[in-house]
C-alpha cells in the first residue's frame, strides 16, 4: 500500500528567496542534513553526495519559475526516489512542502523517522533563511516570478488551481 505525508515548514521570506536558496544544490549541506553531508559534486545532470544512507546522486527539476524543487535521488542500492517539494503560496506567508512517499518494504517506524529528518532539514532551512539578511544577493531570483504576476491579477485566491 502506498503512503504519503506532507511535511512543511512556514517560511518568512519572499517566495523568490526560498526558491533561489532551496534551489541551489551547493548550498544543501547548510540545511539538509538528512540528505547532504558534505560538499556535492556534479557529475552532467546530476549531483553526487555523501549521505546519513551511503553515496546517492540527486537530479534537480530545472529551474522554473513555478516554485517547483522536485529531485530524484538514486539510493546506494540503484532505488530511484522521486521527492516532490514545492514554495508554495499562501495569503502573506510562503511554505515549503515535501511529499515524503513511504518506499515498498519501508517500515511504518523507519517512515516516521525518515518523517523526523525531512521536518527537521525544513527547520534549519527556516532558520537558515530568517537570519540572513533581507536582499543579500545569494538569495535573489527573477525579478517578477510567475507567481507574483498570479497573485497580482488575483489577489483574493490562496491556492493553485
Amino acid at each position: 500500500m502506498s503512503e504519503s505525508r506532507h511535511i512543511s515548514a512556514w517560511i518568512n521570506r519572499s517566495a523568490t528567496d526560498v526558491y533561489r536558496y532551496a534551489s541551489d544544490p551547493a548550498r544543501l549541506p547548510e540545511w539538509a542534513a538528512g540528505l547532504a553531508e558534505g560538499e556535492l559534486t556534479r557529475v552532467g545532470d546530476t549531483w553526487v553526495a555523501q549521505s546519513p544512507m551511503g553515496q546517492i546522486t540527486i537530479e534537480f527539476t530545472p529551474a522554473n519559475d513555478l516554485g517547483v524543487l522536485d529531485h530524484v535521488i538514486t539510493m546506494p542500492s540503484g532505488e530511484p526516489v522521486f521527492n516532490p517539494l514545492r514554495v508554495v503560496p499562501a495569503g502573506d506567508d510562503w511554505s515549503e512542502v515535501f511529499t515524503l512517499r513511504r518506499r515498498p518494504g519501508m517500515s511504518g517506524a523507519e517512515f516516521d523517522a525518515d518523517a523526523a529528518r525531512v521536518a527537521a532539514d525544513l527547520k534549519t532551512l527556516k532558520r537558515v533563511l530568517e537570519n540572513r539578511p533581507r536582499g543579500d544577493g545569494r538569495c535573489l531570483g527573477p525579478a517578477t516570478p510567475r507567481w507574483r504576476l498570479w497573485r497580482q491579477r488575483a489577489p483574493q485566491a490562496q491556492r493553485w488551481s
